[in-house]
Order: C-alpha cells, then sequence, then structure tokens
C-alpha cells in the first residue's frame, strides 16, 4: 500500500516517454492488446473497459477521430486530476498520443476545467517542449505518426464532465447530454469517432505500455486492476491525493488518513454514495464501490440531513435542465429536505420522495441526474435516527 504523504506517486517512478515508445514499436492492435490484458478501466468514475473503448474507436470507419482528454474535474471533493496535470502533464500528454497511434488518430483535445485556467501557461510550455523534441507533431519519433494535442477551456458548467455534454461544449454549443447511440466513439466530436478519457486513465495508460500489463495487474482485484488516485477531504487528520491499489477497504483507507471515528464517508463525490460507519469492511472496487476518486469524510457531529440539503443545493444548481426527472426533481427532493429540517414532513411525504428519487435514477437523461439522488437516498437508508427524529409520526 502507497499513499502521497509517504512520498512520490507512482507516476514519478516511470521514464518519460518509455511508454510511448514502447507503443511506436508495436502494431496497433498490439498495443489496445496490451491495454485490454492490463485491465485498465476509465479512472472518471464510470469504469468503462479502456481497451474496449480505444479497439471501437480504431474499427470505427472514417479517416478523421479524436483523443479528447476530460479535465473537467467538477465532481466536489475531487482533485486528484489537479496535481496530475500540475506535476505529470508529459505523462498525460504521453497517454493521449498513444491513444492517437492506436485508433488513427491526429489531433487531440484537452478539454480543462475553467477553475483551472491558471495551469494554462505550464501546460502550453509542456506541449511545447514535446513538439520541440519531436514527440508531438509531424513524424513523431521518426515513426511516420503525426499526432499534436491542443488545450481548450471549459466554462464552469458541472454537466460538461459528461463525455456528450463535454463535446457538445467543444463545438460550441450549449453543454447538455446527447441521446446515446450513437455513442463518442462512432460519432462524437464534429461527428467524428472519438476516445474521451479521464486525465488519470491516460497517465495510467502511458504507465502501462513502459512498465506492462502484468505489472499493473499486481495490483488490485481481478475485476479491479491496478492502482488509484484517491481525493481526500473532510474531517480526517491527513486530507490530500493518496494513492491506493484497487480493492482497499474503506476502513483501511480511513485508518491510512486519520479518520478513525468517522461516522460517514461519501465515496464518489456528490453523486456517490454515502457509506454509513458499518459498511467500512467493503472495498472500493468497481465489484462493490465504485468512484472516479472522492472521498469525503464526516465525523460525528456531522448533521447528515444538512448534508444531504448542501449535495441538492449543488445539483438543483448544476442541472442543464434538459430532462424533467432531472430538472424538476432535484428541487423537490430538496424542497422535502427542507421540510425535514423543519419537522413538517409526513412519513408518506417522504416515502414518496424515495419513490422520486428512484425514478430519477432510471428516468433521467444523463449520469448528472441518474446519480444526484445518490446522496439523499443513502442518508435516509443508512441515519434514519437522524431523519426520523425531525419528521412527525403522523399520516
Amino acid at each position: 500500500m502507497k499513499a502521497a504523504h509517504e512520498g512520490p506517486l507512482t507516476f514519478a517512478e516511470v521514464q518519460p516517454n518509455d511508454g510511448l515508445k514502447a507503443a511506436l514499436a508495436r502494431k496497433r492492435p498490439d498495443v489496445i492488446a496490451e491495454i485490454t490484458r492490463s485491465g485498465l478501466r476509465g479512472r472518471g468514475g464510470a469504469g468503462f473497459p479502456t481497451g474496449v473503448k480505444w479497439n471501437l474507436a480504431g474499427a470505427a470507419s472514417g479517416e478523421e477521430k479524436y483523443i479528447v482528454c476530460n479535465a473537467d474535474e467538477g465532481e466536489p471533493g475531487t482533485f486528484k486530476d489537479r496535481v496530475i496535470l500540475s506535476q505529470y502533464p508529459d505523462l498525460v500528454f504521453e497517454g493521449m498520443t498513444i491513444a492517437g497511434y492506436v485508433v488513427g488518430a491526429k489531433r487531440g483535445i484537452v478539454y480543462l476545467r475553467a477553475e483551472y485556467t491558471y495551469l494554462l501557461p505550464q501546460l502550453e510550455s509542456v506541449l511545447a517542449q514535446r513538439r520541440e523534441h519531436g514527440l508531438l507533431g509531424h513524424n513523431i519519433l521518426d515513426k511516420g505518426f503525426d499526432f499534436d494535442i491542443e488545450i481548450r477551456l471549459g466554462a464552469g458548467a458541472y454537466v460538461c464532465g459528461e463525455e456528450t455534454a463535454l463535446i457538445e461544449s467543444l463545438e460550441g454549443h450549449r453543454g447538455e447530454p446527447r441521446n446515446r447511440p450513437p455513442f463518442p466513439v462512432d460519432t462524437g466530436f464534429v461527428r467524428r469517432p472519438t476516445v474521451v478519457n479521464n486525465v488519470e486513465t491516460l497517465a495510467w495508460a502511458a504507465c502501462i505500455l513502459a512498465r506492462g500489463a502484468e505489472w499493473f495487474r499486481g495490483f488490485g482485484t481481478e475485476k479491479s486492476t491496478g492502482l488509484k488516485l484517491f481525493s481526500v477531504s473532510g474531517d480526517c487528520e491527513r486530507p490530500g491525493v493518496y494513492e491506493f491499489p484497487m480493492g482497499i477497504s474503506i476502513g483501511e483507507l480511513l485508518e491510512e488518513v486519520g479518520a478513525r471515528d468517522a461516522k460517514a464517508v461519501q465515496i464518489g463525490g456528490a453523486s456517490g454514495h454515502c457509506v454509513p460507519r458499518c459498511e467500512f469492511h467493503r472495498t472500493i472496487a468497481f465489484e462493490d464501490v465504485a468512484t472516479g476518486g472522492s472521498v469525503i469524510v464526516f465525523g460525528p457531529q456531522r448533521d447528515m440531513l444538512k448534508i444531504a440539503r448542501n449535495f441538492l443545493e449543488f445539483f438543483t444548481e448544476e442541472s442543464c435542465g434538459q430532462c424533467t426527472p432531472c430538472r424538476d426533481g432535484n428541487p423537490k427532493l430538496l424542497e422535502g429536505v427542507r421540510l425535514l429540517e423543519e419537522g413538517r414532513c409526513s412519513m408518506r411525504y417522504l416515502r414518496d420522495l424515495i419513490a422520486l428519487g428512484e425514478t430519477m435514477r432510471v428516468a433521467s437523461k444523463c449520469g448528472l441526474g441518474q446519480s444526484s439522488p445518490n446522496a439523499f437516498l443513502s442518508i435516509v437508508k443508512h441515519f434514519p435516527q437522524e431523519i426520523m427524529g425531525r419528521t412527525p409520526q403522523a399520516v
């Protein structure tokens, strides 16, 4: 087990551009096979197999294809991509270049969160250096492969973390999720095949090509391989960015960050799940509690209903308003939480709110609406004593 406060991340141990050199020395199917064999899955939260995504985009028809790095890190409590972009930008650009080689793309775009504008000069400088050293642009490493990267800024919309809303924003449109299918690997940016990967996913892809699939599989579980970065905040002694193998238990993670008296932890940010102390034995893995990396610790003094209100205020503000379940459902849940805080919510109405949340999970158009009720539903389920104490028992 390795944590950031104990030393540098694994990224620092990888020799620069070893992954790119290894990739360009192989045939494209062999590179995809290596990524697939590693078991790498999207580190942004969705967990889609990276090798499958690259293979689908590579097989898609069309000569013009794109690689998009999703650096729109807007999930509350998540800041690990900022650390990667600040300290290891070369590794991210290397991963994008490898992806471009694999799928046959010549252009890459980094969609950078508006709040990270201060990183832009540094990132542009790194790109210029890579072009100067033959790592970007025309005839990369004399292998006859052309690929270049540009950076575009978002405008602070949370929904643009969803890949199709991000693509709409890149095209100059309002950031709203598209209907799927078709999927971006077939019809993405400017209706061309497009791979959208998270910052961390691309960095690990470069590491895997440099050190091999078996090295990556040496960490984690059978279904959740490799290492993962976690943004830890809240009521703990040592907040920060940590690196742990997938499959670590919530209890082990909390012990490492100095949160021994936590009563709950929000795994996955505002859109994740609130896990109570009695379930700290559960593991952080795709087969149990999945996360894009946010871990928010709640100490014994925290009011869980207030936490639910905070998250619902966020989602009510950030909903794009495109679909009814999300647009109208989040304000209704927020209204219910306020009634609960005032002790004016009946049990019947609380049951209606729970049913509404469950409906939003299946009827909303994109991940924002589908996951926005999670915290409320988790808190109602696991902390009924904090809810029931304020709820009239009549009706």
